[in-house]
């Protein structure tokens, strides 16, 4: 094995021990401020006894999970039920090792070590695990993948309540992730590439794509909340009707790997809306260069997890504010709303790209997201104002009557 090589595995695996147990400890804080969120928009302290400020909370909570008695239903499929908690760990583990953290670090070195021999590096060190040139479709190729730990987890407990969240879980995240992958057709007919450091590139050079591509944004958003099975799109796990939903025969930490799943899978959603729509690791009004060094890599960073964090905290917002949809009425939302107008707004920007070339001939990114940008704002007020009148918000009843979102009137 040449020295280059070993140099490459050498920091590939400090990369993945660094990310991973960043990404497991930042789980575990999540959860407190998802509490401490939850307590201040109630008006309530959260968490406040365990450590300065409750900080050790999360801490108590792992050791209690790991003490806690291991149950297993007596009809169960055992293989399946201990299989399925791991179907969706996993994929959730993976999501953010392909995505950008920070800007690339020029790294230098040659050195030996013992039993390794000769390791050396030269070049410009990704802030990634792996940059994949296939992008954000390894995240929705994987992210797919946790479907099946929600089905085998409701299927194999052998319980009713169970049984149905799975299946909600299931039809849920499938259809949203039909309006997902297709908000992105637009990114990628603007860049050219899926890549995303490509993608970054080009909103460097541009404008970020939350203006130009603003309906791209929004469903993305909204198919975000839907895949992390957040409120208000939380039906597989709702407590009112399916007592804890797919997760409800499972305790100690089988449990906790469903509850890291679904907060790694909103840092993955919150990470992959400021990489695609808010430049990642992009700093306004600054140009990167490539022998930027140590501080460079640091300062990208840090707009990077600003950007990251505003929207966790967006996602627990949300939470806390919106009601739950009824079944019907999230089903409907991804078949005969997001998809239909992701579908539509492929069309639209690939004719608005093709004449803005042709009949204009702006060919730069810059030139371009000014052009979508205000081809947005219109679509943005046909959407939301005119073409909307209050039926995605309100729904409609069995018998077309107008309803609430929570079902009431």
């Amino acid at each position: 094995m040449s020295p280059e090589m070993k140099g490459f595995i050498l920091v590939s695996v400090i990369k993945l021990l660094v990310i991973f147990t960043a990404l497991l400890v930042g789980v575990a804080l999540l959860t407190l401020m998802e509490r401490k969120v939850a307590g201040w928009m109630q008006n309530r302290p959260g968490p406040n006894r365990v450590g300065p400020f409750g900080i050790l909370q999360p801490a108590a909570d792992g050791i209690k999970n790991f003490i806690k008695e291991e149950t297993s239903p007596a009809g169960a499929s055992t293989a399946l039920f201990m299989l399925a908690p791991a179907f969706s760990f996993v994929p959730a583990m993976m999501l953010l090792a392909v995505i950008p953290l920070a800007a690339p670090l020029p790294l230098t070195f040659d050195f030996t070590l013992p039993l390794i021999g000769r390791v050396v590096h030269d070049g410009l060190l990704p802030i990634s695990i792996a940059d994949l040139p296939i992008g954000f479709l390894f995240v929705l190729a994987i992210g797919s993948i946790g479907v099946y730990g929600i089905a085998l987890a409701g299927w194999s407990s052998n319980s009713k309540y169970s049984l149905l969240g799975g299946l909600r879980g299931a039809a849920q995240m499938i259809s949203y992730e039909v309006a997902m992958g297709l908000s992105l057709i637009p990114v990628l007919l603007l860049t050219g590439n899926v890549s995303f450091s490509e993608i970054i590139t080009k909103q460097q050079a541009g404008l970020w794509f939350v203006g130009p591509l603003f309906i791209s944004f929004f469903i993305f958003l909204v198919a975000g909340f839907a895949e992390t099975n957040r409120l208000p799109f939380d039906l597989p796990e709702a407590e009112s009707e399916l007592v804890a939903g797919y997760h409800s025969e499972y305790s100690s930490m089988k449990f906790s790997m469903f509850m890291i799943a679904e907060f790694a899978h909103i840092v993955t959603i919150s990470a992959m809306v400021a990489t695609l729509f808010f430049g990642g690791w992009d700093i306004p009004f600054t140009t990167w260069d490539e022998q930027g060094g140590l501080a460079q890599t640091i300062a990208t960073h840090v707009a990077f997890f600003l950007k990251m964090f505003f929207w966790i905290f967006f996602v627990m917002w949300i939470r806390w504010t919106l009601p739950r949809f009824r079944y019907d009425q999230l089903m409907s939302l991804g078949w005969k709303v997001l998809l239909p107008l992701a579908l539509a707004y492929i069309m639209v920007t690939a004719g608005a790209l093709w004449g803005i070339e042709r009949g204009f001939g702006w060919t730069t990114p810059r030139e371009q997201g000014f052009a979508l940008l205000g081809l947005n704002v219109v679509l943005g007020y046909l959407v939301f104002f005119i073409l909307d009148r209050g039926r995605v918000v309100r729904g409609v009843g069995s018998a077309g009557r107008p309803v609430s979102v929570a079902g009431e009137g």
